[in-house]
């Protein structure tokens, strides 16, 4: 499946989910929620997935935690708040140069219309993965 179909189908589900459930709620249930329909849909999701940094030939750590992984190609960060700020977009940049994705969705489903906080994000840097 290509990445534009990826990222269509996980705003297509996360659009059908903020409609029925609203905003309000903790990111966990959002992001549960996601990962069983993306499945249920085929894609291979990958919840929670920790994100290493190296340096020097090493990983010095591995505290960062993408949302969700999907097919391997598209990194999701999910938020449920007020309205996302420019440091989110920066964790969503970071996480895409650590692990080397082409491209990155930050999904707040706090937002009283999901489209109004909904972001696609390129990896246009250079691949920090070792």
């Amino acid at each position: 499946m290509e990445i534009n179909d990826i990222t269509g189908l996980i705003l297509d589900r996360s659009v059908m989910i903020h409609r029925e459930l609203g905003p309000g709620l903790l990111e966990s249930v959002y992001q549960r929620i996601l990962a069983y329909e993306l499945r249920k849909a085929g894609l291979k999701v990958d919840k929670e997935v920790p994100i290493p940094v190296s340096w020097d030939g090493r990983i010095i750590d591995e505290s960062f935690r993408a949302d969700l992984i999907v097919e391997s190609k598209v990194l999701v960060e999910l938020k449920s708040i007020e309205k996302t700020a420019p440091v989110h977009r920066k964790q969503v940049i970071t996480y895409l140069k650590l692990t080397g994705l082409p491209v990155g969705l930050l999904i707040n489903f706090g937002a009283p219309l999901l489209k109004e906080d909904f972001h696609r994000i390129a990896n246009d840097a250079p691949n920090l993965k070792p």
